[in-house]
């Protein structure tokens, strides 16, 4: 399997290649050059897997044995299963992918990435650099994922202010050698700027081995895939009858990284639905509606707060994959909208684009009130992102009595539908509070406030990617 920018300018690279390097040379992203096919036979005898089994079976398709042996991958969770589908009234599916260290549906991808990157610089004595901008719970999952490993060193700016205070904690108060957190004075957006910056620097980037963990990093992607077959082979009611019923994949939406994992699931075979949902920082829905790629006046800070992104990456993937790989018009599409942040897709892409996905887009008043009646109905917490892909279900026809103005694309339905769920509601305290409703702390989140912490400062006016700079050769030197 080989691996190709969406741009069409950097050549081929296999696993490895794409694995170490995030963005490709010609600032496009890495997908596989072909999507595999399964037919309904395989699907069926997938059926019947664990989530564990499922997630190599899927690696095993866009990693060749002879690169990465398939017993490499073994993960840690706090629930048997790992991943653990809860059916709660009203038809309202919610699968749980929090069940990881930082109780994040990101442990579970990042924790192989981890194990991948540990193999390749095993066998080759090499020192790599990450380099990571978080919104809320990348950073922690990103940093479990290689803490106390000899061979990395890991970078990660955080948006102070706009992540939760366990969120900020769970990296704040890892003391370890190869670990580095920047609190930068600025939101999610603004904190990718110093991070392109310093990748865009070829040399730079070359000679201190960069490399992102964010989910432009194509293995995160890949791994995410199996969210949606597990999802699928958990919901659907019989597998017995052909065509294979379909089922709808609610996906709470920031970055575009799940969503994207969602999209490629489909191209490969699998007969689902998929629902993108977003906060009030909509810029997907109104790209699904509309064909209205184009930013807002500023990020908005919401109860969902891992999701409060205006230029979702990952969108970059899914309009290469509807076009038919078409990297030249990715390209232009893509450097249009880096140049004037505004973009009007073309209509047949955008034709594909709203055939492939449907959206919706939730309030904080939205979000406290799927909240408020999860609980009321099914005594079942809910973190603010997982109460968006429940709004989207408690507002459909075939589940609705909430009496509001709704800004979805409702439909009559009556195939099963799978919410998944981010994180865990013990993450969101603040949320939880301001729904009147109780947080239930695990010790582990508990223990972290009265924990050493380190951080290093970043603030406005401040060059954030020269301090990144002088921090990234520091580290190098002393490894």
């Amino acid at each position: 399997m080989e691996y190709v920018s969406t741009r069409g300018f950097a050549g081929t690279v296999d696993f490895e290649g794409a694995l170490f390097s995030g963005y490709a040379a010609d600032g496009g992203l890495f997908m596989p050059q072909r999507i595999p096919l399964l037919d309904q036979d395989a699907l069926r005898r997938w059926s019947c897997l664990s989530y564990r089994e499922l997630v190599k079976e899927l690696c095993s398709l866009f990693i060749t044995a002879e690169l990465v042996p398939r017993n490499t991958l073994n993960g840690r969770s706090r629930h048997k299963d790992i991943v653990h589908l809860s059916r709660l009234k009203d038809g309202l599916n919610v699968l749980e992918l929090w069940h990881g260290v930082t109780y994040a549906f990101k442990d579970l991808s990042l924790s192989c990435t981890g194990q991948f990157l540990q193999y390749f610089l095993e066998k080759k004595q090499k020192h790599i650099t990450i380099l990571v901008g978080t919104s809320g719970d990348t950073g922690s999952s990103a940093i479990e994922s290689v803490r106390g490993q000899k061979n990395m060193d890991i970078f990660v700016l955080l948006p102070k202010g706009f992540c939760t205070q366990t969120q900020e904690l769970q990296m704040t108060t890892v003391i370890e050698d190869n670990v580095h957190v920047f609190a930068a004075h600025g939101n999610s957006d603004e904190i990718d700027e110093p991070i392109k910056e310093l990748f865009a620097d070829v040399d730079f980037a070359r000679k201190y081995n960069l490399m992102s963990l964010n989910s432009v990093n194509w293995s995160r992607i890949m791994v995410q895939i199996a969210h949606h077959f597990y999802a699928y082979f958990q919901c659907a009611p019989s597998l017995d009858a052909t065509p294979l019923p379909v089922v709808e994949i609610v996906v709470p939406t920031g970055g575009g990284g799940n969503i994207t994992a969602g999209c490629i699931a489909q191209k490969m075979g699998l007969p689902i639905r998929l629902v993108a949902v977003v906060n009030s920082n909509d810029i997907i829905h109104r790209t699904v509606q509309h064909g209205d790629f184009s930013l807002s006046e500023t990020v908005k800070a919401t109860l969902a707060s891992a999701m409060d992104i205006q230029e979702p990456y990952n969108m970059e993937r899914i309009l290469w994959l509807l076009s038919g790989s078409d990297s030249h018009l990715t390209k232009t599409l893509m450097e249009q909208f880096s140049s004037s942040k505004s973009l009007k897709l073309p209509e047949d892409l955008h034709r594909k684009l709203s055939e492939t996905l449907r959206s919706c887009s939730a309030s904080d008043e939205d979000i406290v009130r799927a909240m408020q009646r999860c609980w009321e109905e099914n005594r079942y917490l809910l973190c603010p992102h997982s109460a968006v892909a429940a709004h989207y279900h408690y507002s459909q026809p075939d589940g609705a009595r909430l009496h509001q103005k709704l800004s979805c694309f409702s439909f009559l339905s009556s195939m099963p539908r799978c919410c998944l769920a981010p994180a865990s509601a013990a993450k969101f305290q603040d949320a939880l509070l301001r729904a009147g409703l109780v947080p239930q702390l695990p010790p582990e989140i508990t223990a972290l406030t009265v924990m050493e912490t380190r951080s290093t400062p970043l603030d406005r006016g401040q060059d954030w990617a020269q301090a990144l700079r002088e921090r990234i050769e520091a580290a190098t030197q002393q490894w």
